[in-house]
């Protein structure tokens, strides 16, 4: 067997877990010198028998409820009754005032069993000694690092010496830089995220244009390149300049709509984590974030509080037909609007912005939790839908038809679980089961507390399909022949169980480690 070790946190209630484990042929993790406490929960520990934790239904399970538990008491999510359509209901709750968690020395097996039953606050303990893995692996990630004037600015998407036709993957893209970051962040090296998101919003404020027509001045770069550049005047002599790209140059010219969205998100993280808070106080930064969110929150002519986004415009950045009101963009732009609630500075000229974002985030959290969940129950709900309805008291909303439930979700459903669906438009649901926006859904708060352990049971009970030997597909099921033809316009990056469709994106799995 072959240990690991994988670095997690939360950018909501930040706490530092590194993971040790071993990788066996059905991918089993067994964490070495781990534990959680909770102040009404039992403490649970691991050892080194030969029991694969992660193949353990009941230790796998009682994980999840500690941190399902943790999470119910300590969020300041925006509370919603998902079956009361009743919107005095829905509040909002104080702000995200959760100190980081401490990590403390490791304990021995027999000292953490002694502590079961009687602890308040949440604590990770871990073994801080670097295995052979994590020194290459961080030898790896700082080769990537890309200097701009003599300071590190983030790390190239992909360090492949043997691949000549790089692509755009030589250049540092804001959403491949988030896990980079959270793992700097937590090493005690958090300069290079400073500089990070502070060259990154000054690109904010470039002329973007495609086509003689220029987007929202708040959008953020997809990626950018340090190119180095004559001085004009001195031959011999080079300056750094940034090249961004806004989408004019990516392939389908796509803008990306999630960029925005991590920087907002990555910024919290730094200010909870490293605890310096001028970063996020700074006038520019501010009008960073207020720029952003004019973007996402100027009305249109939508009808609901989704963003309403093009194919291709976020990690999935090419055609696999997720237009519409995709999952993963509406889980990351809860979580932004959160992280923007606590950052914002609160005065005369923004109490407008203020309390617009909290009218989004409980519009938001009701659609989201009413009516993207499938479960069994609301699964035989459709079946029995009536369409065609024209009323304001119609129960089939989206006039959603039951032939469109596929055959394969009939046998792949289990009886204990669900998730959210991939995107939901009118007379249109995307049974896919979309990773990413699943797991931002638990990170956030944007589920309730059911539903999160909801989506749990279901990635535990299909554990083979979507996590299996090569960890861990980005969506379920691939689309296959006629099908992909249509809808991907036969692209051959993306055949069944490739690339974006259903392939395997081992990080991801930083985010699943958060829950279990």
């Amino acid at each position: 067997m072959v240990s690991y070790t994988c670095v997690a946190i939360s950018t909501i209630n930040p706490c530092r877990i590194l993971l040790t484990y071993k990788r066996s042929s059905h991918f089993a993790l067994k964490s070495r010198g781990f534990y959680i406490r909770n102040s009404n929960q039992k403490v649970f520990s691991s050892s080194d028998s030969d029991q694969h934790l992660l193949n353990d239904r009941r230790f796998s399970r009682l994980v999840c409820k500690v941190a399902s538990d943790y999470r119910r008491n300590h969020s300041t999510s925006v509370e919603s009754h998902v079956n009361d359509t009743s919107w005095e209901r829905i509040y909002i709750q104080g702000g995200l005032n959760v100190k980081p968690l401490v990590i403390d020395k490791v304990e021995s097996n027999e000292e953490i069993g002694d502590k079961l039953l009687d602890n308040t606050s949440l604590d990770v303990n871990v073994d801080r000694n670097e295995s052979e893995i994590d020194k290459e692996a961080w030898r790896l990630l700082r080769g990537s690092v890309v200097d701009y004037c003599g300071t590190p600015v983030g790390t190239i998407a992909a360090a492949d010496q043997g691949d000549k036709s790089t692509l755009n993957y030589d250049q540092v893209f804001i959403r491949d830089f988030v896990p980079s970051a959270l793992a700097f962040l937590l090493n005690g090296e958090g300069d290079i995220v400073k500089n990070f998101l502070l060259h990154t919003l000054q690109l904010q404020s470039w002329e973007k244009t495609v086509d003689c027509h220029s987007p929202g001045q708040g959008l953020m770069p997809a990626s950018f390149k340090v190119r180095s550049v004559p001085l004009d005047g001195k031959p011999g002599e080079f300056e750094d300049v940034l090249d961004p790209d806004f989408g004019e140059s990516a392939i389908g010219r796509v803008a990306p709509v999630d960029s925005g969205l991590w920087w907002i998100i990555l910024l919290r993280a730094y200010g909870k984590v490293t605890g310096d808070y001028t970063l996020q106080e700074r006038v520019d930064v501010q009008t960073g974030i207020r720029l952003i969110l004019k973007l996402c929150l100027t009305d249109g002519f939508d009808m609901f509080p989704t963003l309403l986004v093009t194919d291709g415009s976020c990690m999935i950045d090419r055609r696999m037909g997720i237009h519409g009101h995709p999952l993963e963009i509406q889980a990351l732009f809860y979580s932004a609007l959160r992280c923007s609630r606590e950052m914002v500075s609160v005065n005369d000229t923004t109490m407008d912005l203020v309390a617009a974002i909290n009218n989004r985030l409980s519009a938001l959290c009701f659609h989201i939790r009413e009516y993207y969940w499938v479960d069994v129950k609301k699964i035989n709900e459709i079946y029995r839908y009536k369409t065609e309805e024209y009323s304001t008291d119609a129960i089939n909303k989206f006039n959603i038809y039951p032939e469109q439930i596929p055959s394969w979700l009939v046998d792949w459903f289990p009886e204990s679980g669900g998730y959210f669906i991939g995107n939901l438009q009118p007379t249109h649901m995307d049974f896919r089961f979309f990773t990413l926006g699943n797991l931002w859904a638990i990170v956030s708060s944007l589920g309730t507390p059911k539903q999160n352990d909801g989506i749990l049971n279901l990635i535990e009970e299909k554990w083979d399909d979507l996590v299996a030997n090569m960890p861990l597909k980005i969506c379920y099921p691939a689309l296959d022949n006629e099908e992909r033809r249509i809808i991907t316009g036969s692209d051959p990056k993306n055949t069944p169980w490739s690339y974006h469709n259903g392939g395997s994106w081992p990080t991801l799995l930083w985010q699943i480690k958060q829950h279990i």
